[in-house]
């Protein structure tokens, strides 16, 4: 099995919506399993965009840090790049990317989507730290900060996720954002149209990767809470 088919998934969004918010997985670590990915730290601390290698944090002042080997995740997606050009586009909606993106691959599968060019009317959004006792997702994510561009050049990094899995991770696209200037991004809420490269990186394998050894995951009882519909709500 080639590493650059498996896609590396700590957490599950499913276990943030109650608030099990602890970092249970350090960057060091992460990075041992690919060099590009999307996550958020402990607390819901800002968004992260690995690239190359190096992982970024959008905090909620939308400053864009170099985070260190121990900072810790409760959340992340994290492959070993290996993207292969799908196509080029021009002024093209967030909305027909989507489907062109689709129409060219299989909505029952993994895959990353790697953008990079020039994007209008951008907005983008990042979680201030919240500290224990952690509230919910949807409690914690209204504390988040709106940053917003009229144009910027820089890489949009999506996963894509099939129906089957919701919960797992958000059905459908999840999509995060870094400026090449490194003074902009965060998760990507819209943009208005786009110009570049879309390249897509197919994966055969999940690996789903669960903090058992945190006693508040490992004892909690998720049948009182509506899963699905606070992801939904958290990441639109």
């Amino acid at each position: 099995m080639s590493k650059t088919s498996i896609l590396y998934q700590h957490g599950t969004l499913a276990l943030l919506v109650p608030g099990l918010l602890d970092g249970t997985i350090t960057m060091k670590e992460m990075l041992q399993h690919g060099d590009t990915g999307i996550g958020t730290g402990e607390g819901l601390d800002g968004e992260l965009v690995i690239l190359n290698g190096t992982p970024y944090q959008i905090d909620s002042h939308g400053s864009v840090n170099i985070v260190p080997d121990d900072f810790t995740m409760p959340f992340a997606n994290i492959h070993f790049a290996n993207y292969q050009k799908l196509f080029d586009v021009k002024d093209i909606s967030q909305a027909d990317l989507e489907k062109k993106v689709v129409s060219a691959t299989s909505t029952n599968t993994f895959f990353s989507i790697e953008f990079s060019g020039t994007f209008t009317n951008i907005k983008t959004r990042a979680v201030k730290k919240s500290q224990k006792p952690y509230d919910t997702l949807a409690k914690t994510a209204e504390c988040q900060s709106i940053f917003q561009r009229e144009t910027v050049a820089g890489t949009m990094l999506s996963y894509y996720s099939p129906q089957l899995f919701d919960g797992a991770a958000v059905a459908g696209f999840h999509n995060h954002f870094l400026a090449d200037d490194h003074t902009f991004g965060g998760h990507l809420l819209e943009f208005g149209s786009a110009s570049g490269t879309v390249s897509i990186q197919q994966f055969d394998t999940l690996e789903q990767h669960l903090p058992v050894n945190n006693q508040e995951f490992s004892n909690f009882d998720f049948s009182g809470h509506d899963i699905l519909g606070d992801i939904h709500k958290a990441e639109s």
